[in-house]
């Protein structure tokens, strides 16, 4: 039986808190990754990719990392239009850099990870921008909370390898991250920030 977090004025609640709205941050930040479906099917290189999430708890910015992630990206620069991407997420490949703080990540309050144990990204729309950016529309889920997101992806050649980079801000209490006293924005910022940085090939 998963047992309550700490309390709020323990240093442990405080840290654990901060790394779960991190978490929930890598999280989306993984999902918005990956682009796909132009015909040019891309494989990911996990050792060059990364997928982070920030966000401030008590004003101090904490970063972590999703390490296992599985994405689908069909991505063609002369017909970006026609791209295509899905991407799931292994809530439990969360590393905050510690075990004990990863284990109150996964509890029912924050990331629920017995219930919902994956994390998803499916395109909906891409459309080219300038200088190679892309504006990408979608649906993320995180803990059973579907919603669209938008967020401009940048995408650059190096090599035989197509290199996307972006950044997407979500609402963690939008997909019931952090509930109960947890709720409260003061100890922990309702904005979480997603970085991604992906390098795949065909």
């Amino acid at each position: 039986m998963i047992g309550p977090l700490p309390r709020k004025d323990t240093p442990m609640q405080f840290h654990s808190a901060l790394r779960v709205s991190l978490a929930t941050a890598a999280l989306a930040s993984l999902c918005l990754a990956l682009p796909a479906g132009a015909g040019v099917l891309l494989k990911t290189d996990p050792a060059k990719s990364s997928v982070s999430a920030v966000f401030k708890q008590l004003s101090v910015p904490v970063e972590a990392k999703f390490k296992k992630f599985v994405a689908q990206i069909d991505y063609d620069s002369a017909k970006p239009d026609a791209s295509k991407a899905s991407v799931e997420i292994d809530i439990r490949s969360f590393d905050l850099g510690d075990p004990e703080y990863n284990q109150e990540v996964f509890k029912k309050e924050w990331f629920n990870a017995a219930q919902f144990p994956k994390a998803t990204f499916v395109s909906t729309t891409m459309k080219a921008g300038v200088g190679g950016r892309l504006e990408v529309n979608g649906k993320l889920t995180i803990k059973g909370k579907t919603t669209d997101v938008s967020f401009p992806l940048n995408v650059k050649k190096e090599g035989n390898n197509q290199v996307f980079d972006g950044a997407l801000t979500i609402k963690r209490l939008v997909f019931n991250i952090g509930e109960g006293e947890w709720k409260d924005t003061a100890t922990v910022a309702d904005d979480v920030v997603i970085k991604f940085h992906v390098v795949a090939a065909p």
